[in-house]
């Protein structure tokens, strides 16, 4: 197993292609079911009679899907400790059946914590889009990275 990703291997500009990942009606009428149970979410009319145009994703459905690439296409191949919140998040597009979302993080800057000598906070800017390139969210957070070696 290579070896985890670690705050020192991080630095501004990098980018880390985060995989794709194809949102089905049903998936969109299940997730919309339990945690976002509007209208224009569970049903095609509803969603063709408002500003959505269609039966479309719940942001949050959006952001967990994304959030799922994150976890499988960088955070579990590094030291990430989690992270103290989300600094910005943007729902641009609607997300509707049958889109493949790409998802990529880049890398802002990262900063030393005299706190948590161990830890360094890594910020990242995570974007999707769908099949026809165009951006559906955005969103921008810190994440905690341990490091190889505490500074001394």
């Amino acid at each position: 197993m290579p070896d985890l990703l670690h705050f020192e291997d991080f630095a501004p500009g990098q980018s880390y292609d985060l995989g794709s990942v194809q949102v089905s009606k049903e998936d969109i009428i299940e997730f919309a079911s339990e945690f976002d149970p509007q209208d224009f979410h569970l049903n095609e009319d509803a969603g063709r009679n408002s500003m959505l145009g269609g039966l479309a994703a719940s942001g949050w459905h959006t952001a967990s899907l994304v959030m799922r690439l994150l976890a499988t296409g960088l955070l579990n191949k590094s030291t990430g400790r989690g992270s103290p919140g989300i600094s910005k998040l943007k729902w641009q597009k609607p997300v509707s059946p049958g889109d493949i979302l790409t998802a990529v993080a880049e890398v802002l800057e990262t900063k030393d914590l005299r706190s948590k000598p161990d830890l360094g906070l890594v910020f990242v800017r995570v974007t999707a889009t769908n099949q026809s390139g165009t951006q559906v969210i955005l969103w921008e957070n810190p994440i905690l990275f341990q490091k190889r070696q505490a500074d001394q």
